[in-house]
């Protein structure tokens, strides 16, 4: 698809958000940080309770899309070649045969990625930084548009596992999503009231409306926004920040500076600018470093949360005119 302009971009935006609120109501500014993921190549981790809509929002997504869906479900006894796949001897054919994981799709729902032990969780680092899985030594593609879309329950949840630093780090974005206001649960439950009790069936009222051409092609307008040196000098300005703030046992790393750039990019592409502004990486900077910096003690004690000190670095940073 050639001459994909910033309208068709925001044309096919608008249509995903449409169709994904067919089924997930009150939560838009979550919506619009999936889009931003989606559309910069990154991943993406909801976060909260359950019965908090992290599952069907996943599965709305990938309905509204035509892509490949595939679904793990985490649990403490899933090992990584239940992830990943294996090599099985054929006795009939006498041979080894790869039986393919479920990660070989375009769209991965991780459910409940934290109820796995780390080594489980650690299957997914290759596929979620290179695109690729490595099987008794052989590299395999996962395709161009493969995605990992994560849900966790908070880690104070019976069952749960912390994420290794490492796995938060392929995250684009950590989105906590909480329970709706009033008005919004309401509206939740006339929609349902109206609709069939069968759970399952919730997302068969989506129509995927963009197509895997057109999301490469929305990725290429994407990779035609340069960033000024300004929007790149405060986003580096803070995220080293991150590293030197008393609050932080751990900063960002640089992989966080580059996933924030690509990311405001989307950002300023969905506004209808061919350019970025300071505010969209203001927009951005809490979802994209919550999950990937670690608090230090002082902290800890106070009872400072990821988002707390973060906007406090927001604060100390000059914003570029």
């Amino acid at each position: 698809m050639t001459d994909f302009t910033l309208d068709d971009f925001a044309t096919g935006a608008e249509a995903l958000r449409q169709e994904i609120r067919k089924t997930v109501h009150g939560q838009d500014a979550v919506i619009n940080q999936l889009l931003v993921s989606v559309f910069s190549r990154g991943h993406c981790l909801l976060e909260g309770p359950p019965g908090t809509a992290k599952t069907l929002l996943a599965r709305s997504f990938a309905a509204a899309m035509a892509l490949d869906f595939g679904r793990i479900q985490f649990t403490p006894d899933l090992m990584p070649g239940d992830v990943l796949g294996a090599n099985l001897f054929d006795f009939g054919a006498n041979a080894f045969r790869l039986v393919k994981g479920p990660v070989f799709t375009d769209i991965l729902l991780a459910d409940e990625i934290n109820r796995a032990p780390p080594k489980t969780q650690a299957a997914l680092l290759q596929a979620m930084q290179e695109g690729i899985v490595t099987i008794d030594g052989q590299d395999m593609s996962l395709g161009e548009h493969f995605h990992v879309i994560a849900t966790q329950n908070p880690i104070e949840q019976q069952g749960t596992y912390p994420l290794p630093e490492a796995q938060n780090d392929r995250f684009l974005f950590k989105i906590v999503l909480n329970f709706p206001d009033r008005d919004a649960e309401l509206e939740i439950l006339r929609r349902h009231a109206a609709q069939s009790l069968n759970k399952s069936r919730q997302t068969d009222r989506i129509e995927p409306v963009m197509s895997g051409e057109q999301l490469t092609a929305a990725q290429g307008l994407i990779d035609s926004i340069r960033l000024d040196e300004k929007i790149l000098t405060y986003i580096v300005d803070l995220v080293r920040e991150t590293r030197s703030d008393p609050d932080i046992r751990e900063g960002a790393s640089t992989r966080a500076a580059d996933a924030i750039a690509g990311a405001v990019r989307v950002t300023a592409a969905l506004d209808g600018r061919d350019y970025a502004i300071p505010d969209d990486v203001r927009d951005l900077f809490l979802p994209a470093l919550r999950h990937r910096i670690v608090l230090g003690p002082s902290a800890e004690i106070e009872g400072r949360t990821a988002d707390d000190v973060l906007t406090s670095v927001l604060g100390r940073i000059e914003v570029p005119r």
